[in-house]
């Protein structure tokens, strides 16, 4: 749930990088909300004309800026400009194509977008940080 509430705090935030972690549990919560949300709807029947739900229409609303700011972020994270996440657009192969590029594991150390959001793993460098 802090994943979730991370990426809303940074809702707005274009720039830097986001891990995998951030990203998916960001997306689960995110469709487990909605998922509540359409049940919620369908019993109490908060329906605009030909079935579109108030609720879920609402929070995807709401949701729509951070979920493109992080999978921007995400992408990123794997060293890819943001402006592929318009593969959106295309019906099916682009949706399985950022699928594979959002869940492809990001650069290690800094890349042209920052820092990993990797926390460093220090017993690979080869020194002993002990001492």
């Amino acid at each position: 749930m802090n994943w979730y509430l991370e990426v809303l705090k940074k809702y707005a935030l274009f720039s830097g990088r986001a891990g995998r972690e951030e990203f998916w549990y960001f997306t689960l919560f995110s469709m487990l909300i909605s998922t509540g949300l359409i049940v919620i709807d369908a019993v109490y029947g908060f329906r605009i004309g030909s079935g579109l739900s108030v609720l879920t229409l609402f929070y995807s609303l709401g949701v729509l800026c951070p979920s493109i700011a992080v999978g921007i972020r995400r992408l990123h994270d794997t060293n890819r400009n943001g402006w592929w996440m318009l593969l959106y657009l295309l019906p099916f192969i682009g949706t399985l194509i950022l699928i594979v590029f959002l869940a492809t594991d990001g650069t290690p150390g800094q890349n042209s977008y920052g820092l990993s959001p990797k926390p460093v793993d220090t017993s690979t460098l080869g020194f002993d940080t002990t001492a």
